[in-house]
């Protein structure tokens, strides 16, 4: 563009009015490789600094989320499964984040604390009522991953809000249900369940695909993962089994991360 202001200068001073619009369409449109380089570019600068603010997400998840991971000051929607909620819960809560879920009552302590959430640093707001989007913003301003269920959905304005102030404060929202500006949708479907014989045993594991939908246009992403395995594990269910005495994560089992087990 300054080139281009240069040349229609120039013509200003020699009287070459003629040729001025030519001269600026052709200085005002880059050639296509200088375009391609250019988003190549932006492309490099927005996953480096997005990568450097990822919350740590169980690895079997990680892999199918945009970016390799759950964003600090983004949000993501999942559909219908506190299953699978809880499993996106357990990363972050074992490496330390504080985790609030609002306006989900049925939201299970003991089943959450046998999936490794930490209960020292999980809040839970079980009936926020008609003040459910005000209780949200006010603990995304505290809490690392917060966790909602809108009851009615919200206007643009109200969701425009909320996502400046998550981007303010660094803070990782997930909705239960479909949200504006998701960045992903997390599905569970095709679960199939064993351990059970002719009329006799008991449920002992479970497969399911889960399923990650982005909002910027890429493929969704499936993987087939155990939820929970026999040894009562998260895992993809390609992975070996981890040795015995470690965690889900292959970390320790003495160590801050704990087990994943069967929510039932």
């Amino acid at each position: 563009m300054s080139v281009a202001i240069d040349s229609i200068e120039c013509m200003f001073d020699h009287g070459g009015m003629a040729h001025a619009s030519a001269a600026v369409t052709v200085e005002t449109r880059p050639a296509p490789e200088t375009v391609k380089q250019l988003q190549d570019r932006i492309r490099s600068m927005q996953a480096t600094k997005l990568d450097s603010r990822l919350v740590p997400t169980h690895p079997a998840i990680a892999g199918l989320l945009p970016g390799g991971g759950l964003k600090q000051g983004a949000t993501y929607s999942v559909d219908r499964s506190a299953t699978l909620l809880m499993a996106l819960l357990a990363g972050p809560s074992a490496a330390g984040s504080w985790c609030a879920v609002v306006g989900v009552p049925e939201f299970g302590v003991e089943a959450a604390a046998s999936f490794g959430i930490d209960l020292d640093r999980l809040v839970l707001v079980p009936h926020p009522g008609d003040q459910w989007l005000a209780v949200t913003s006010a603990v995304a301003d505290v809490m690392g991953i917060v966790v909602t269920r809108p009851p009615k959905r919200a206007s643009d304005s109200q969701v425009t809000r909320l996502s400046a102030r998550l981007r303010q404060r660094g803070s990782t929202l997930v909705v239960l249900g479909p949200w504006p500006q998701s960045e992903a949708m997390l599905s569970l479907s095709e679960s199939s369940w064993s351990g059970i014989g002719d009329g006799t045993g008991h449920l002992s594991a479970r497969q399911v695909t889960v399923t990650v939908t982005s909002r910027v246009g890429v493929r969704p992403q499936s993987a087939r993962l155990w939820l929970p395995d026999p040894e009562q594990k998260f895992r993809d269910v390609e992975a070996p089994v981890a040795e015995v005495g470690r965690d889900a994560w292959g970390s320790p089992a003495d160590s801050p991360r704990t087990r994943l087990k069967a929510v039932g």
